[in-house]
């Protein structure tokens, strides 16, 4: 990263990585962006499209505005999916320019103190597995002793602010068993290693997924790989990264890289969309921090989402049946950012007697965003409700994702009977054969 250069301004930015002038400038406002972007489709207001924020953004880096609230408020808005990225035929890199606004917004934008109290209370606690787990084990328990179902019945919720009321209804079903399982650090191959990979075990991911980090160390092994999983309780800084948290995103990269690093590991895996894009952006967040520059470029260059190493490595387990019709939902930050499209539907198919439906709308973001539908509740609401009517009208048995906060986005709005998994979930199912739900098929 460079220095930041103190006082001195670049329009109504800071000189800290204020949105570079030939990025602003290659978007000519041709408008193929709109019917890609979810908050366009939501508002159909010009300045909640990614071109209308680039207007925006290109008038205060002129100084012609201020970094005021109502700018703020359009960049907060933005639920960095990046769908206009891929819809873009200029080529406009809006993943650059997001992610250089975001913090100019965090230091120089005032926020309410609700707001900045809600803020610090999701950043004192999901980054954090062990406090995550304990809420979780809360939440648990206000499933279990039925106050939950008291406080609907009585229509209790609706007398919350939306923030709480969006945080309650994300609560996941989630046993004693499960809050408190955990993968081994090492699963070796009995011979000799097709490749050692490190898995990173993710915050949300280890408390609420634990399920999801098991089938991907299973198919790793029947593929012939070890595995290790860092005890660690570490955050990527994807969260951080992604709300504009600068400094703290930093440090996490750092931290992670020196996690992995005492494995001496061919390949890193990623099973959530989300944190593996931040992974491969290492090299670009850590340039010019003195020494993780390099190491970060060659961190990076291992990442690799768990859909697309498997993908790529000829199958060695054997496929066993699954008659399912699975609902593919494309994650953002895997079909956007890292675009991984192919790989997932590939993975799936691969698993005899299962088909792939695509959906409508298959581009727009579910709402989940990081803490997005924490955040901005409302336009969040009404793309998950969005996203769950496409999913259910191709009739799924099951529904299939590959990032954490889709998995708890989509299960809050479909169809309880309808499941929600993984995609690497469904092939472990077929690798031991038993059926999706743990039974043998």
């Amino acid at each position: 990263m460079t220095q930041d250069l103190g006082p001195r301004t670049t329009g109504s930015f800071d000189d800290h990585h204020p949105p570079r002038r030939d990025l602003l400038d290659e978007c000519v406002h041709c408008g193929f962006c709109l019917p890609a972007c979810p908050t366009y489709a939501v508002t159909g207001e010009e300045m909640e499209s990614p071109r209308g924020r680039i207007y925006l953004m290109d008038l205060a880096a002129r100084g012609e505005i201020g970094l005021d609230e109502a700018f703020g408020n359009h960049i907060d808005s933005c639920l960095g999916c990046l769908a206009c990225v891929t819809a873009c035929p200029s080529g406009v890199q809006y993943d650059k320019l997001i992610e250089s606004v975001r913090p100019q917004v965090e230091r120089h934008v005032p926020r309410g103190f609700l707001d900045k109290l809600f803020r610090k209370l999701i950043f004192a606690l999901f980054p954090y597995p062990r406090r995550l787990r304990l809420a979780a084990l809360g939440g648990l328990l206000y499933t279990r002793l039925g106050i939950r179902a008291l406080v609907h019945g009585l229509g209790l919720t609706r007398l919350l602010p939306p923030r709480l009321r969006a945080l309650e209804a994300l609560l996941p079903p989630v046993t004693l068993r499960a809050l408190f399982s955990s993968v081994p650090e090492k699963t070796l191959n009995p011979g000799k290693a097709r490749l050692r990979v490190g898995l990173l075990a993710g915050c949300a991911n280890r408390v609420f997924f634990g399920d999801v980090n098991a089938a991907t160390v299973r198919v790793l092994a029947a593929e012939g790989c070890d595995v290790y999983v860092p005890q660690d309780n570490q955050c990527c800084g994807a969260l951080s990264m992604h709300a504009g948290y600068e400094d703290d995103s930093v440090e996490r990269a750092k931290a992670t890289i020196d996690m992995f690093e005492r494995y001496q590991l061919d390949v890193v895996v990623a099973n959530v969309a989300g944190c593996g894009s931040v992974l491969k952006e290492y090299g670009d967040i850590l340039a010019g921090v003195p020494d993780y520059a390099e190491r970060a470029k060659v961190f990076a260059a291992k990442v690799r989402d768990i859909n697309e190493l498997v993908a790529d490595l000829p199958a060695q387990a054997e496929r066993n049946p699954l008659a399912l019709n699975v609902a593919y939902h494309d994650a953002c930050h895997l079909a956007n950012a890292q675009r991984i499209r192919s790989q997932p539907r590939e993975l799936l198919r691969s698993i005899p007697g299962l088909s792939v439906s695509d959906i409508a709308e298959a581009e727009l973001c579910c709402g989940s965003a990081g803490i997005y539908n924490l955040v901005q509740p409302a336009k969040a609401e009404e793309l998950g409700r969005r996203k769950a009517r496409n999913l259910a009208d191709v009739e799924p048995d099951v529904v299939a994702t590959a990032n954490a906060g889709c998995l708890l986005q989509i299960r809050r709005f479909l169809d309880k009977g309808i499941p929600v998994v993984h995609p690497i979930q469904l092939l472990d199912a077929s690798i031991r054969g038993v059926d999706s739900q743990g039974g043998r098929s």
